[in-house]
């Protein structure tokens, strides 16, 4: 048999005070795992972008690529869409690419806008380089469009 608890209003208001504030109420969001916990400074890179440099760095040394720049230009995709651009990579047979890393999930809209900058300029080979995780022997998967 269960008892009530019964306050008086000044024991409620007290109890009430020595509670912590409740977080706000939102809606739960369903993507909410795979975003981003901050925006990093300008021209500063991830981790994911980072162990990406690094390759390229030793595809430099090998000889496979000529220079690479991180985040050089943004390509206007439509009206107040812009796409910014990881990696423009200047390859040894003198070819330019855009290289986009992705730390393994890539969301409808993030494709979209590789495939819409792939549309957009042509003249430039597009290459997503998704991280693959350490239980699959970690490294790069490069796809091209």
């Amino acid at each position: 048999m269960s008892k009530m608890l019964r306050w008086t209003d000044e024991q409620l208001a007290a109890h009430r005070a020595r509670q912590p504030n409740p977080a706000p109420t939102r809606k739960a969001d369903p993507m909410a795992r795979f975003h981003a916990l901050g925006r990093l400074p300008k021209d500063q890179m991830n981790k994911t972008e980072r162990a990406y440099s690094v390759l390229l760095d030793e595809e430099k040394r090998q000889g496979l690529v000529v220079d690479w720049k991180f985040h050089p230009m943004r390509v206007r995709l439509a009206d107040n869409t812009f796409y910014e651009v990881d990696f423009l990579v200047l390859h040894a047979d003198m070819k330019l690419a855009i290289h986009e890393t992705k730390g393994g999930f890539v969301t409808q809209h993030g494709q979209m806008k590789i495939k819409l900058c792939a549309e957009v300029l042509p003249y430039f080979r597009m290459v997503k380089a998704t991280k693959l995780p350490a239980k699959l022997g970690g490294g790069w998967k490069r796809e091209e469009f």
